[in-house]
């Protein structure tokens, strides 16, 4: 099995930064796409930040120039840099990313535990 640890959600005031930590543990023999998700309450969970096995990066609109995903896969980690942090990018957090284990044949989809981030103006 597959586990995601997310860390270093926080409060912040707005036009701060935090960094966000999502590190996978388990039997690991390959990671495909990793991902953050952001939700709100009543709302759907929010893809805004994809890397892929390559380093190719997508954002979205509403993050892209202040928000930087990265990854270190020597440490099976995902991270995400926030800068210029609005109120508006309260939320809880979710990192994602596809593993396949050894002797598995598909990549399975799995989901850190969420961390808060609560801007405040």
């Amino acid at each position: 099995q597959v586990q995601l640890v997310e860390s270093g959600g926080g409060l912040v005031q707005a036009g701060g930064s935090l960094r966000l930590s999502c590190a996978a543990s388990g039997s690991i023999f390959d990671i495909s796409n990793m991902g953050w998700y952001r939700q709100t309450p009543g709302k759907q969970r929010e893809l805004f930040a994809i890397i892929t096995r390559g380093d190719s990066t997508v954002y979205a609109d509403s993050v892209k120039g202040r928000f930087t995903i990265s990854r270190d896969n020597s440490k099976n980690t995902v991270y995400l840099q926030m800068n210029s942090l609005k109120p508006e990018d309260t939320a809880v957090y979710f990192c994602n990313a596809a593993f396949k284990s050894a002797g598995a044949s598909t990549f399975l989809n799995y989901w850190g535990q969420g961390t808060q981030v609560t801007v405040s103006s």
